[in-house]
């Protein structure tokens, strides 16, 4: 079994990110060995995990009293409703803040999973089991929970720190090619705000990466973590650094809510098309060196990676893509603000423009 571990440390908890293959079946001793104990578990499986793995999971908890809730994921099920039934499973069954409610799926179980577990008697045990190189690359660290509504995505959670991460990436091997490219987006674009080497790396190995080949996929997946990590612990809750993170994705919630979180469009997607959008509105202000925002078309081009907003919006979405701009959480001032690149490596977080300029260049990258 190799491994790779990260500490997190935050005010509000500290706690550790274990990456590597056939984690799983030492589930119960990767606990113990981090000092998880308790009576009561509520196992959130995501219905898109493979069914061998259910089976093994369920059968490691056997001497616990345990609960299963199968989510059947998806941005529309990201909801309060949701949050209602597994409140009501924690409740009925007399759950206490020392039980603990394990989510094993990808970004949105964990998500869904975690603010339950943050609101539950303001606080129970959670541990996060991401299965998608989305969700271990970005969502399961961090804390960040939420659930949508019909005014925009994520506007309704909270900061709740997991007791534990374990991305095991046997779990990838299920996954479709559409699935791994979204996650690759997420790596994408943490190499593009902090980390220019990761970024030549990827320029170099994306395709093994995108194989699922290591160590070329632990090796990017454990560098992911390690920058988010870095801006965490320097900024926990959101109220600078941390913002940089949300590079592409003003642009790409709007697009999702737009689509009205159609399987047309899935986040990690959304994202590509949010950093394109990102770097080309960088570019048109010259904010952007030239030469890096040349590397990073290209890098777009030799990869096949989702890139052309036209083919997937028009002229008449506009309006409805900006009202959901507008709504966005990092906004004040009755402008949009934009996390844009200064170069590969570096990005600014508090960019603020009025929204006329934002639909000049939407109006100008849609042509129909």
């Amino acid at each position: 079994m190799n491994t790779s571990k990260l500490r997190i440390k935050t005010k509000k908890q500290s706690y550790n990110v274990i990456v590597g293959s056939n984690l799983i079946k030492n589930l119960l001793k990767i606990l113990n060995d981090n000092l998880i104990n308790f009576n009561k578990c509520l196992l959130v499986i995501d219905n898109k995990v493979p069914k061998k793995h259910i089976i093994k999971i369920n059968s490691l908890f056997k001497k616990k009293e345990k609960f299963v809730y199968l989510f059947n994921s998806s941005e529309i099920n990201k909801s309060q409703r949701t949050i209602n039934k597994l409140l009501d499973i924690l409740l009925k069954n007399n759950f206490h803040r020392n039980d603990c409610l394990i989510s094993i799926g990808g970004g949105i179980t964990g998500d869904i999973s975690s603010f339950a577990a943050s609101i539950f008697k303001r606080g129970i045990k959670f541990i996060n089991i991401p299965t998608t190189l989305l969700a271990q690359v970005d969502s399961s660290i961090g804390g960040k929970t939420g659930i949508n509504s019909k005014y925009g995505k994520n506007l309704i959670g909270t900061f709740y720190q997991p007791n534990l991460v374990i991305s095991d990436t046997n779990f990838l091997k299920s996954l479709p090619k559409r699935e791994i490219i979204c996650g690759y987006a997420e790596i994408l674009k943490h190499s593009l705000i902090m980390d220019n080497k990761l970024f030549a790396y990827l320029d170099k190995n994306a395709n093994h990466v995108l194989k699922l080949k290591n160590p070329y996929l632990e090796k990017v997946i454990f560098q992911s973590c390690l920058i988010k990590k870095r801006i965490i612990e320097k900024d926990e809750n959101e109220k600078n650094l941390r913002q940089i993170l949300n590079f592409g994705h003003t642009f790409a919630h709007a697009f999702e809510a737009t689509k009205k979180y159609s399987k047309k469009l899935n986040h990690g997607e959304a994202v590509l098309l949010g950093i394109i959008c990102a770097i080309k509105f960088a570019n048109q202000k010259h904010i952007i060196k030239k030469n890096d925002y040349i590397k990073i078309i290209s890098h777009f081009k030799k990869f096949n990676l989702l890139m052309e907003i036209k083919k997937e919006f028009f002229k008449k979405n506009i309006n409805k893509i900006l009202s959901f701009m507008k709504k966005d959480k990092k906004n004040n001032n009755n402008k949009i603000n934009l996390v844009l690149l200064n170069k590969i490596g570096k990005a600014t977080y508090n960019y603020q423009f009025k929204v006329p300029i934002i639909y000049k260049f939407l109006n100008k990258e849609l042509i129909n």
